[in-house]
């Protein structure tokens, strides 16, 4: 019997948080973002899931396009930050990527390089997250440099990004949003200002292109509001099961550096997964799982391929029993708040050693 720790995909899923993301886009489109293996969720099972919905997708680097590239996906990617050298700028000429320019490295490029092929270019401006992206003043004579060279195919998509989108009230949205609309009313150019959390929450960002990446994955990226409450649909459940049981005595501690102790007579059960297949290390006393479907906490410190849990209050747990980690019942941005951390973390740390297993589509 193999060690029962997996990940289970559900692509179906995937799809339908992609299709409510469109739904809210009005007329303009969704790029896909899957970078850091699709959250995590498995880089190629996403896009071909994902192939017969969206127009694009998106991704942080090249060497993430040309994994696409080798599984045959020939959807248009974009590489959100850009290329870093001349050889990857034509390597991406080469896989028909449309690339990001940001800084005046990238610009100076697109014009140098003689390019295989012309590039669809989106141009990225700072308005106050400052990253990324050339300042508001330089926006005309950039977008004016890229129309009229030989390397750039088609209309520039003038984009931002806004720090804030998962606090949809704080003023820095608006500020930003309107320095982008000042700065770009003279251009003409198609644009993309939201992702998953100003898509959901700030109907200005909306704009020709989005671009949802968290939300695809069934995680809520507003701090205030479930993913439930968003409609969204989790993708991932993380689960494994019991492998050990003991009852303890009141007063004993749990785990490495006794960091967890019982107060009466107790039940712990031992569950196949750790940090070692991407299960919090930071995540303390008290964490919820699911044993059975039924809520436990989690005691003592997480080490690499265990964790204990205190299952004194649940009837008939035994050996085998299923554990639910994060998923359905158990959001991964609830677990996330207990590590001090972010849900998107914790998916997209989901190491190789952890299977995933696919269902739908």
């Amino acid at each position: 019997m193999t060690r029962p720790t997996i990940a289970l995909v559900d692509l179906t899923a995937i799809v339908e948080n992609y299709l409510l993301a469109q739904s809210l886009s009005a007329d303009g489109q969704c790029v896909a973002v899957i970078k850091a293996n699709a959250y995590g969720h498995g880089l190629i099972a996403v896009a071909k899931a994902l192939a017969s919905v969206a127009p694009a997708f998106a991704v942080a680097c090249l060497d993430e396009a040309q994994l696409l590239r080798a599984a045959a996906i020939d959807t248009p990617i974009l590489l959100l930050e850009g290329t870093f050298a001349d050889a990857e700028l034509q390597r991406a000429a080469q896989l028909q990527c449309w690339v990001v320019v940001e800084n005046e490295n990238q610009l100076e490029a697109i014009n140098r390089v003689n390019l295989v092929r012309p590039v669809k270019v989106w141009l990225k401006l700072d308005t106050g997250m400052h990253r990324l992206g050339l300042p508001p003043q330089r926006a005309q004579q950039a977008h004016r440099l890229l129309t009229n060279s030989a390397n750039v195919e088609g209309e520039i998509v003038v984009m931002t990004h806004l720090a804030s989108a998962d606090e949809p009230n704080n003023n820095s949205n608006q500020q930003q949003i309107s320095v982008f609309s000042q700065t770009v009313d003279a251009l003409n150019a198609p644009l993309s200002i939201a992702n998953s959390a100003a898509l959901l929450a700030i109907p200005q960002s909306r704009s020709q292109w989005n671009r949802p990446g968290y939300m695809l994955y069934g995680g809520s990226p507003l701090s205030s509001t479930s993913c439930d409450t968003l409609g969204l649909k989790r993708a991932m459940t993380l689960k494994s099961s019991v492998i050990s049981l003991r009852t303890i005595a009141a007063g004993e501690r749990i785990g490495y550096s006794g960091k967890g102790s019982v107060q009466r007579p107790s039940i712990i059960a031992t569950v196949a997964i750790g940090y070692g297949d991407g299960y919090p290390r930071g995540a303390g006393n008290g964490t919820p799982v699911l044993v059975r479907g039924q809520r436990a906490a989690l005691i003592g410190t997480v080490s690499m391929d265990m964790i204990c849990v205190d299952v004194t209050d649940l009837s008939g747990v035994a050996i085998g029993d299923e554990v639910v980690l994060w998923g359905a019942g158990l959001s991964v941005d609830e677990v996330a708040k207990y590590a001090g951390t972010v849900g998107y973390e914790l998916l997209a740390r989901m190491p190789a050693r952890t299977p995933r297993q696919y269902i739908g589509c």
